[in-house]
């Protein structure tokens, strides 16, 4: 069995099942299915295998037909599409320590959370 996710004539997913490429095969819009990895993930496979399709779809992703890649949708107007992997980024790194950080748009940058009970 495989993923196989509906794209809509916009190149935005709106349906995922599992099914064989012979069922899919047999549907009259099959040609708007297209197969998605479960294990995919900034075009790498988790466990190994060969990546499929950078990313695995999920609804609201947009399909890619000339990348070849499923984009999940951008969080931020700010944030860049990283071509290798088809995932948005920050246009700042966060901030690697023992903090917690959100971004902030209004700033353009990664702002500090403070916990309840914290000084």
């Amino acid at each position: 069995m495989s993923h196989f996710a509906k794209i809509n004539p916009s190149g935005i997913v709106e349906n995922i099942i599992v099914a064989e490429q012979e069922y899919i095969d047999t549907l009259l819009d099959k040609d708007s299915w297209v197969q998605t990895s479960y294990n995919t993930r900034g075009g790498v496979h988790l466990f190994g295998g060969v990546p499929l399709r950078k990313n695995y779809a999920g609804y609201g992703y947009t399909y890619d037909s000339v990348r070849d890649a499923f984009i999940p949708p951008k969080p931020y107007p700010s944030w860049i599409l990283n071509e290798d992997t088809c995932l948005w980024e920050a246009p700042v790194q966060m901030p690697v320590d023992e903090n917690i950080y959100l971004w902030d748009e209004s700033l353009v940058n990664w702002r500090q959370v403070q916990i309840a009970g914290d000084n």
